[in-house]
């Protein structure tokens, strides 16, 4: 059998094509088909027509990717990009820059509604969703502006030592001088404007509810690191070839504040990146699981402990709470943070490893925040044997969430209620938040 090269895969790569634009996808990017092969098209809307250049794929390719170079008809929800590095070949960072903010929740809407109905057989309403994307409250800004909303930002370093961000599905770096969704607090620190010799990459870090800052250098092999003189006080870490990271200067994590409580967060570990998200997606995980005192819950893949602390000040003295988490020194994180709480316990280890060792045959309340592949079949019914009350299932992608919400139907379990934030202004991401019960409560 004969393999081809990417170069004679990718032999359509700059080719250009008059399309009419069809649907937006999940991903970023838009449907259009030329001469029975479909197109991804980013920097379209539906209903254009436009002149799409492709950027990857070949004649036996089962799909083109490409940009909309030119719009001949545009979209009445089309805006002049606020951000001047947005565009085709440009940074890849945001997929909607040429959105308007509304039109940009509506077409979150359309993807989640798409991904509901292909993968769970689900329309909104079986699913308890009113069919909207909610902004998050404070996020409205000027027609024109953009809300910085970003607390940790990933910059890649050129061959000069300039930071910048990736273009789309490149290695390829656009130098920025400002990236216009960053959280003021990383802004402010001014990592684009100073030189990085021997530094792959920086990964910038504000904390909501303290002054702490933090960046994350990653040297290039062999390089050695800068003396780091940035524009406000901050920590500075650095990650080794083993992807290990050791703390250079100041502390090792950063001090979150959120539901009353200071976190943790070392090492670069996850907090959710929105500066409002922690608060409110455990103020909807609360109101969906609506917790009572003596109750037992599970907080799965719990990171630093945010829901874990929530439900344990809920469920009082007399209810218990377990938290598992695969990452060592989140884990480390959790136990620090909620120290004072003697009814949680947080193990480390994998969910469908640490949780059957257990022992545990029953719990009343389950929340689970997987990463993006979503939870998987062989935990889902794990769960569904725990016979809960209430689930909460908070998603960061509407297609893992789609396929798991089958997976809990497969079992007992049907989703109350969904609700969907724009916590990812001017990209394609969206966060849901499902509360799941019995399906017999619900006949």
């Amino acid at each position: 059998m004969q393999h081809r090269t990417k170069e004679q895969a990718d032999v359509l790569v700059g080719e250009r094509y008059e399309v009419e634009v069809g649907p937006v996808a999940h991903g970023g990017h838009c449907i259009a088909r030329h001469a029975g092969q479909v197109l991804f098209i980013r920097h379209a809307l539906p209903g254009e027509r436009v002149i799409a250049q492709v950027t990857e794929g070949g004649p036996d390719s089962s799909f083109l990717r490409a940009d909309a170079v030119e719009i001949l008809e545009a979209s009445p929800d089309r805006v002049p990009a606020p951000c001047p590095f947005s565009g085709p070949g440009r940074c890849g960072g945001c997929d909607w820059q040429h959105a308007a903010p509304g039109a940009q929740r509506r077409l979150k809407v359309q993807v989640i509604t798409e991904q509901l109905l292909r993968l769970a057989g689900l329309t909104p309403e079986e699913a308890g969703w009113d069919g909207t994307v909610e902004p998050v409250p404070g996020d409205k800004v000027a027609k024109g502006e953009v809300p910085a909303w970003r607390t940790r930002v990933q910059y890649a370093v050129d061959a000069e030592g300039h930071a910048g961000l990736r273009r789309h599905r490149s290695h390829e770096v656009e130098r920025i001088d400002h990236c216009l969704i960053a959280a003021p607090g990383v802004s402010e620190l001014g990592v684009e404007s100073r030189d990085w010799p021997g530094i792959a990459s920086v990964e910038a870090i504000t904390a909501t509810g303290s002054s702490d800052r933090q960046v994350i250098l990653t040297p290039k092999p062999g390089g050695r690191l800068p003396i780091v003189e940035l524009d406000r006080p901050v920590s500075v870490l650095r990650v080794d070839e083993q992807g290990g990271v050791h703390r250079v200067h100041g502390r090792g994590f950063v001090r979150e504040r959120a539901v009353g409580r200071t976190w943790r967060v070392g090492s670069g570990g996850f907090w959710q990146v929105h500066l409002k998200a922690a608060d409110l997606l455990v103020e909807v995980v609360l109101d969906g699981l609506q917790p009572r005192d003596g109750e037992t819950a599970l907080d799965l893949y719990c990171g630093v402990g945010l829901f874990a602390g929530a439900l344990a000040e809920r469920v009082g003295e007399r209810g218990a709470v377990l938290g598992i988490e695969s990452g060592k020194r989140a884990v480390e994180d959790a136990r620090h943070n909620l120290g004072d709480l003697d009814r949680v316990r947080i193990e480390h280890g994998k969910v469908e490893t640490i949780l059957p060792r257990t022992g545990i045959t029953e719990a009343d309340l389950i929340v689970l925040d997987p990463p993006r592949a979503g939870a998987g079949r062989a935990a889902v019914k794990h769960l569904a044997s725990l016979d809960a009350r209430r689930i909460a299932y908070v998603a960061c992608d509407p297609a893992a969430l789609a396929r798991d919400l089958a997976y809990f139907a497969a079992e007992g379990y049907r989703s109350i209620s969904l609700r969907a934030f724009d916590l990812f202004p001017f990209t394609h991401h969206v966060e849901c938040v499902a509360i799941l019960g019995p399906a017999a409560e619900q006949v």
